[in-house]
């Protein structure tokens, strides 16, 4: 192993963890639909995983035939580039029709209130109809984590192909895999321990009064994720 790739190692696993916590779409889509949909810690994990293995292998692949065919590294920037503003878009695209469902979630799980009389008795009740009234496959199966995860596979990682799997390139076979596998390795770790740790927290954070809005603040979390990556460059 030569120093080039000793060197080249270790900045992949620094440039993984920081591109990763410094870019909250990476997790903080996936805290959000796990609070507002209900999500077990280890369904948010699983689908955290599956994303952070997608995000990675779109970049990985066109990585590896851009040094296969020798094709020039300003050809394959513009191509990622596409790629996230592609995602970016359909980030803010899923934040936004997400939040407008929850808005209406909410609005259909507003207290309301009914007067009964007992006896003489004059009473108020109040309850909400869609709560009481909702179906139990209401909590099943949804396309919620497929969206996201084809927007993860189309998103790129951004300094793999330029910092890292082209320099490596100029070592050896050997230099690329590593590289390319240490920098895998470390962003999707740093995505699952992220999550973790987020579900971890608010576990216990409970607000009764701002349940129903749980959808609404998840997509307008997603949303803003989306507005960071356009137009803050994140």
């Amino acid at each position: 192993m030569t120093p080039e790739i000793v060197v080249l190692s270790l900045s992949a696993a620094a440039i993984a963890f920081v591109h990763t916590i410094l870019g909250p779409d990476h997790y903080l889509p996936f805290v959000a639909m796990a609070k507002a949909r209900g999500w077990s810690t280890a369904k948010t994990l699983r689908i955290t995983l599956a994303c952070g293995a997608g995000h990675l292998a779109g970049s990985v692949i066109l990585g590896l035939l851009g040094i296969l065919f020798g094709l020039q590294l300003a050809s394959i920037e513009w191509l990622e580039g596409v790629r996230g503003n592609l995602a970016a878009w359909l980030l803010i695209g899923f934040g936004l029709t997400y939040t407008a469902w929850g808005i209406r979630q909410a609005y259909r799980k507003r207290p309301h209130s009914h007067w009964h009389s007992h006896g003489g008795v004059t009473h108020q009740h109040i309850h909400t109809h869609h709560q009481e009234h909702a179906h139990v496959h209401q909590q099943g199966r949804s396309l919620t984590p497929w969206l996201i995860f084809i927007i993860f596979i189309l998103g790129p990682c951004e300094p793999l192909i330029p910092l890292l799997m082209y320099p490596a390139a100029r070592e050896s076979v050997l230099g690329v895999v590593m590289v390319t596998g240490i920098f895998g390795l470390v962003t999707v770790a740093t995505m699952l321990l992220a999550v973790f740790l987020a579900v971890l927290g608010l576990r216990n954070f409970k607000l009764k009064s701002f349940e129903r809005y749980g959808h609404a603040i998840a997509g307008s979390t997603i949303l803003a994720c989306g507005l960071a990556v356009v137009f803050l460059g994140i």
